[in-house]
């Protein structure tokens, strides 16, 4: 990868992009709803250059990290920003057309860093170029002119664009005329000293009114949903029953889009293109929205929305041969298990992360029917022989930190068992959900995902399940370790 040498001793090449966003250098304290987009402190000890406005000043962003400069003065700038991450500034004044970019890159594809108002889809109003200063801390100043300069204050969105599918610019700091501002302090800020946590200091650093970030459990409808569950009586197995803790529902498309409500709330062709499933889905879409949608999956009680990045063969969407969600038990004591809690978020796998997966490498797609029969001339991709199809299995975290039903980067309320249980900060069993995305595909080439590279493979889920069906479910199929379909009986399918 391009950027490699960033750091003296770099970390394994394979982890240089994130799989959870952390903001380093700065208090974390509350999500505007997307992996990686939060609300922060600015740090202290910034360069000293009048009328700046400094990069870690950031009241959101995607996919950005904060770390020491070694830029004149010193202070943070703000790194790790490949193509489509983006940087928001409330309150900000433009003071001239006359704008400047201290940046700094040691990536030789280069990009642009464009000033949006508004939103990162905004009207344009000035375009930075980037190209390779020599380093990640070699600086250099560029410049752009304002098309017009708006009055009053703005916010302001950079926007990240590179052909690059690596991280590509650093930036330390703006400055946007004689006599720009910005908002002195960004909106909802609770300082804590664990900077660099994922997970708040203590429960009263966690809102639970803000959309995304750390999201409080709606306890009375948990504790409602639990004495549903409760209420179940178990069933005695029949002699014959596959012993399998397991229940599916099966789901046909509901529609495409660029949107993803999870990641991107609220901000409509944000995102790449995802595949859905179950109800229709919107980039505002809530729990409430997806309740009194109608839905294409086939269990009684199943609203939940579940989506992935689109597979394309050559830019153009491939079909879906089928797609099924199964419901299980991977701990050693189904018995534990209990339901989802109302309004449980997850996002499963790691949309940046770019890297080969040969034939071996894990976080395969296989051929499902059929063998396989040879690779993609890039080596990503399986060749099917006839009669199967492109398949992918995505298994989500099955152990639940009992308090959140999300958190800033839809992961960290989630964990993995640890010898088969789940204790610790994650100490409430739910069950495992695993998306099988059945592709009308043999493979080959000229596959990509709408995420980019076979590796970027991920999974959203946003839980309607009616409670008491769900409970149902929970109680008689996966509490007895015996296989059911789509309802609660020892029916198989």
């Amino acid at each position: 990868m391009a950027n490699e040498s960033r750091h003296v001793a770099p970390p394994d090449p394979r982890r240089r992009r994130r799989t959870t966003r952390v903001v380093l250098g700065v208090t974390v304290t509350a999500a505007l709803g997307a992996s990686g987009v939060y609300i922060a402190t600015a740090d202290a000890g910034e360069v000293d250059v009048p009328g700046a406005l400094q990069a870690e000043a950031f009241t959101a962003q995607q996919g950005a990290q904060t770390e020491t400069t070694s830029d004149t003065g010193g202070g943070k700038n703000v790194g790790w920003l490949a193509g489509g991450d983006w940087l928001k500034y409330q309150g900000v004044t433009i003071g001239g057309s006359t704008l400047s970019a201290r940046i700094a890159s040691d990536n030789a594809d280069g990009g642009a860093i464009e000033a949006r108002l508004g939103s990162p889809t905004g009207t344009l109003l000035a375009t930075f170029p980037v190209t390779k200063t020599g380093g990640w801390q070699k600086w250099t100043t560029v410049t752009a002119t304002a098309a017009k300069v708006p009055a009053g204050k703005q916010d302001l969105v950079l926007v990240m664009t590179s052909k690059s599918r690596s991280d590509f610019v650093n930036i330390n700091y703006l400055l946007l005329g004689p006599g720009s501002a910005t908002s002195a302090t960004p909106p909802v800020v609770t300082p804590s000293s664990a900077a660099a946590s994922t997970k708040p200091a203590s429960p009263s650093a966690a809102p639970s009114t803000t959309p995304g970030g750390w999201v409080d459990v709606n306890q009375a409808a948990w504790d409602k949903a639990l004495a549903q569950y409760n209420a179940v009586a178990s069933l005695p197995v029949p002699a014959g029953t596959t012993m399998v803790p397991e229940f599916h529902t099966d789901c046909s498309v509901s529609g495409e889009a660029p949107d993803d409500p999870i990641v991107f709330p609220n901000l409509p062709g944000a995102s790449h293109l995802h595949t859905f499933f179950g109800p229709k889905v919107t980039a505002s879409s809530t729990t409430t929205d997806l309740l009194a949608e109608s839905t294409t999956c086939n269990a009684p009680g199943d609203n939940s929305a579940y989506w992935a990045p689109t597979l394309l063969l050559n830019g153009t969407p491939v079909k879906m041969k089928n797609f099924r969600a199964y419901y299980g038990a991977k701990i050693k004591d189904p018995k534990t298990v209990r339901p989802f809690p109302p309004g449980l978020l997850m996002v499963q796998g790691d949309a940046k992360r770019q890297v080969a997966t040969p034939k071996g490498a894990s976080g395969q797609f296989w051929c499902a029917g059929s063998a396989e029969i040879g690779r993609s001339a890039d080596g990503n991709w399986p060749k099917c022989a006839p009669g199967g199809n492109l398949i992918y299995q995505l298994t989500f975290q099955d152990c639940w930190d009992g308090k959140h039903i999300d958190s800033p980067d839809h992961k960290s309320h989630m964990g993995p068992s640890v010898n088969g249980a789940c204790t610790g900060d994650h100490p409430v069993a739910i069950p495992s959900l695993s998306l099988m995305l059945n592709y009308d595909s043999l493979g080959g080439d000229g596959l990509t995902l709408s995420s980019g590279m076979a590796s970027s493979i991920h999974g959203d889920f946003m839980n309607a399940w009616d409670p008491a069906k769900l409970g149902a479910l929970v109680k008689v199929c996966l509490n007895a370790g015996a296989k059911c379909g789509i309802t609660p009986s020892f029916t198989g399918g």
